[in-house]
């Protein structure tokens, strides 16, 4: 009898895998890997009978009774990592079972945990020193800056305001692949801070660490180089991405940021207008005088100190997304300059 209900359940199991497989292979938008939706049932395989519950509730398995069917099932989640791995690393998914799915696993897993089968573009949580993401002059204009020198390519905007060429637009299409895909995948979002209503924190989906590694060997030494005190050491982040559009956020009032150094890379798409106005520092006389206005280039960063006051203007046309990088230095703060 027991046997008799084992095989039962693992025909279940296998006609639930096969169901995701077709419906992932049929469809004909966005990617998702094989083997991490794989190893996302597997991680439900593993669970405690409420998970069971919820699966068994949408008419996938039946439920478990007793320690001796619990391998089973685990065992054939692990045959089906291998065999999705056999048969192709991506495969293509529909949004709406994508959307289902992700509500689903929204309910066990964190938002990161559950985005994993979907991402698109998977060397993007891995890292961004990509060579064929990196702008060529990068790795020079570091190397510079940890010997004391400022690279030709690390231009001086403004009094306070820099900028440099950091990422390739293959990376920025990358990444915006990637940025919408997660919005469409019906995970949360939360507002990337409390000025912009469009965009996302990226830390929030995944990208933590390899930002975290972006900033460790490009931001930090590139900031400790133009600002000693305030760049003297990284301690955190906060990354976020923001979008301007004529019919959403369409500009961005005069504001200072809540960050030591800030990095803002734009990263596209097309459009007219969305300017960025520099005035003087915050607390400073000269904190309501216009300074400079600085046109968004795709791929090269801005670089200034969150005290620095500044606003977007408006977008006449088209879409302006950017990735931004608030870079907390811990001493800095605690020192009684800061205060």
């Amino acid at each position: 009898r027991v046997w008799r209900r084992a095989a039962r359940l693992v025909r279940s199991v296998a006609q639930w895998t096969r169901a995701r497989l077709a419906a992932a292979i049929d469809a004909r938008t966005t990617r998702a890997r094989t083997f991490c939706a794989a190893r996302a049932f597997y991680r439900f395989a593993l669970g405690a009978a409420s998970e069971r519950d919820s699966m068994r509730a949408g008419g996938l398995v039946r439920p478990l009774h007793g320690a001796i069917l619990r391998p089973i099932v685990a065992a054939t989640a692990l045959a089906t990592i291998i065999m999705g791995a056999a048969f192709g690393r991506e495969t293509k998914r529909l949004p709406a079972a994508g959307k289902r799915w992700a509500g689903q696993l929204g309910k066990k897993l964190s938002p990161i945990e559950a985005y994993v089968p979907m991402r698109k573009h998977p060397q993007l949580f891995e890292s961004l020193l990509r060579d064929e993401w990196l702008a060529d002059t990068v790795r020079d204009l570091v190397a510079a800056a940890r010997n004391g020198t400022r690279h030709l390519d690390l231009v001086e905007e403004a009094p306070g305001v820099y900028s440099f060429e950091l990422f390739t637009p293959a990376f920025a299409d990358a990444f915006l692949d990637e940025v919408d895909a997660y919005a469409e995948s019906g995970l949360p979002v939360r507002r990337p801070n409390s000025m912009n209503n469009y965009g996302l924190i990226v830390n929030e989906i995944g990208m933590k660490q390899a930002l975290t590694e972006l900033q460790r060997e490009i931001l930090w030494p590139v900031a400790r180089l133009l600002w000693p005190t305030h760049g003297s050491a990284f301690h955190d982040h906060h990354s976020f991405m923001v979008r301007y559009r004529p019919d959403e956020d369409a500009g961005l009032d005069m504001h200072t940021d809540d960050s030591d150094v800030t990095f803002n890379v734009c990263l596209g798409k097309e459009f007219t207008g969305a300017g960025l106005t520099f005035c003087g520092m915050g607390g400073h006389q000269d904190h309501r005088q216009f300074a400079f206005q600085y046109k968004h280039v795709k791929g090269r960063a801005v670089v200034h100190l969150g005290t620095k006051r500044h606003g977007a203007d408006d977008i006449i046309s088209g879409d302006r997304r950017n990735l931004i990088i608030w870079n907390h230095n811990n001493a800095w703060r605690l020192s009684d300059a800061y205060r």
